[in-house]
């Protein structure tokens, strides 16, 4: 694999960091506190190495708190002169070439692995399978061996609800709508969409965006909204109390919140409607205290998905081992697996 030929603008931020940003497209706002879903991260002695996966750069940004460790690998991923100018304290752009490409892939590549561990786009209603969870663990092993000059904690964790795979045929339920419990009444409005992936943890909710399905129904002289959420592929009971997922319901400046329960392949829940609750009704599912507030685009979320089928069609071909973008072995056994879905 050839050396990557990039500018790098070293500088130092508000906050008392110092950035190491890779000036090519792709790179805008990896540096922020609350990255985007797709933004893949590693944590390295020193600070973090981030890419965006939709982005077009091979060549992290890199986030150091503690520049004195993170000299231990800086000139093997962005160069010696990278390495001088962040020694000398300089701000400025430095036009360099990592000095260890291999280092520098196999770290993009375990990147890559722990974005998938956390935020692969699983969805029955979608057709995209889960990956493997005891795979991707053999992946990120052998890969934070072989980026072991970059001090990356061998602990590696990640939130996850622990999951049993199953067939698609498994989950009859779900692309119900919200009738779990089968009321009458009257149906007032009803509505369909998607969740912030960010706002709990993964193997919990179907990462589609017509997962969240509500009904708002007047019966036996109330008005209740009926939440229905397509579970993850392969969620099995019983979940942690404190990962229950919960449904606010906002209609204007009204809001109420429900806890929702799994019943067989969906979340579901039911409450007294807020104030003014009509057609404009929204749901917000989230595991409370998990993840940032404010929405996650879904153009994003959507290229997130055609990445992921993008990356199961290459897993069915021949590819070069030492490709930095080769599928994973879960990847691999999640394409063998696909008629299942």
């Amino acid at each position: 694999m050839g050396k990557l030929m990039a500018t790098v603008r070293i500088s130092n931020a508000a906050s008392g960091l110092v950035v190491i940003d890779p000036q090519e497209a792709g790179t805008q706002g990896l540096s922020d506190a609350a990255p985007n879903i797709d933004t893949a991260v590693v944590e390295v002695a020193g600070g973090h190495l981030a890419w965006s996966l939709l982005g077009a750069h091979a060549s992290p940004v890199a986030v150091l708190d503690d520049v004195a460790r993170a000299q231990d690998w800086v000139w093997g991923l962005y160069g010696e002169a990278a390495a001088i100018a962040l020694a000398e304290g300089s701000q400025r752009d430095v036009a360099t070439s990592p000095a260890m490409p291999d280092l520098a892939a196999a770290a993009r590549r375990l990147a890559f692995t722990l974005w998938a561990q956390r935020w692969w786009p699983a969805s029955v209603l979608d057709g995209i399978p889960p990956l493997d969870a005891d795979l991707l663990e053999r992946d990120i092993a052998a890969l934070v061996e072989q980026c072991d000059l970059l001090g990356i904690e061998e602990n590696l964790t990640v939130d996850r609800v622990p999951e049993t795979l199953g067939r698609a045929e498994d989950y009859a339920l779900a692309a119900g709508a919200a009738t779990a419990t089968a009321p009458g009444g009257l149906v007032l409005a009803r509505g369909i969409g998607g969740s912030d992936w960010r706002r709990y943890p993964a193997g919990l909710i179907d990462a589609s965006d017509s997962a969240v399905s509500w009904e708002l129904r007047r019966t036996g002289g109330r008005t209740v909204v009926m939440v229905n959420v397509v579970a993850a592929p392969g969620l099995r009971p019983p979940v942690p109390a404190h990962l229950q997922p919960h449904a606010t319901v906002r209609a204007g400046d009204d809001t109420t919140e429900v806890e929702l329960n799994l019943l067989g392949d969906n979340w579901f829940g039911e409450v007294a409607a807020p104030d003014g609750a009509g057609p404009a009704l929204t749901i917000d599912i989230h595991v409370p205290g998990f993840g940032p507030t404010g929405a996650a685009g879904g153009d994003t979320r959507a290229m997130v998905r055609t990445l992921a089928r993008r990356r199961l069609v290459r897993a069915t071909s021949a590819i070069a081992i030492d490709d930095p973008d080769a599928p994973l072995l879960a990847e691999i056994a999640a394409a063998a697996a696909d008629t299942d879905f």
